[in-house]
């Protein structure tokens, strides 16, 4: 069976989401009603993240006791999970003034080692997931778990470090 080359769509988004992010912190807020409060946005986000982050533990779980069917369905809906926490941080991201850190002393350095380490790693971790995925996808076990040792990992991180930047930041939404 002759399977689709995908790094074209696997770069563009990879570059597209971080471009749209960052371009969300330069465009005015528009004055939009949308029939909630947005600001249980950050919430969800970090309820997504903790649910991620427990699903690709029991991923990890599953693949080394063999377990595969459980390890691909853990891993497809971290995916999905990862895909609506990027449709709910762009929507608050783009709805509303951005909010800003209000810690001193060292809890303002922790905060911002997080967070710089969190940003930068988000940005890694798209197509080093969408990879991943393909190649588990396709049947490449030998690529799949060779990328996996490194996507999986810095994944981890990344949903736990959400998880951190929102307790730390939530007084001041």
């Amino acid at each position: 069976m002759k399977t689709r080359n995908l790094t074209l769509p696997i770069v563009i988004i990879s570059v597209a989401i971080p471009v749209l992010i960052a371009v969300l912190y330069f465009l005015p807020r528009p004055n939009i009603e949308v029939g909630f409060n947005i600001k249980i946005l950050p919430l969800l986000n970090a309820v997504l993240n903790g649910t991620t982050t427990v699903l690709l533990l029991a991923s990890f779980y599953f693949i080394r006791r063999g377990l595969r069917r459980a390890h691909e369905v853990c891993n497809l809906t971290a995916v999905g999970l990862s895909v609506l926490f990027l449709l709910s941080y762009v929507t608050y991201h783009a709805l509303s003034e951005q909010a800003h850190y209000g810690g001193t002393g060292v809890w303002r350095y922790i905060y911002f080692f997080i967070l710089i380490t969190h940003i930068c790693l988000s940005a890694v971790i798209v197509p080093l997931v969408l990879i991943t995925l393909v190649r588990g996808l396709k049947g490449n076990f030998p690529r799949h778990k060779k990328i996996a040792r490194y996507t999986w990992p810095l994944w981890l991180y990344v949903t736990v470090t959400g998880v951190l930047v929102y307790v730390m930041m939530s007084p001041y939404y």
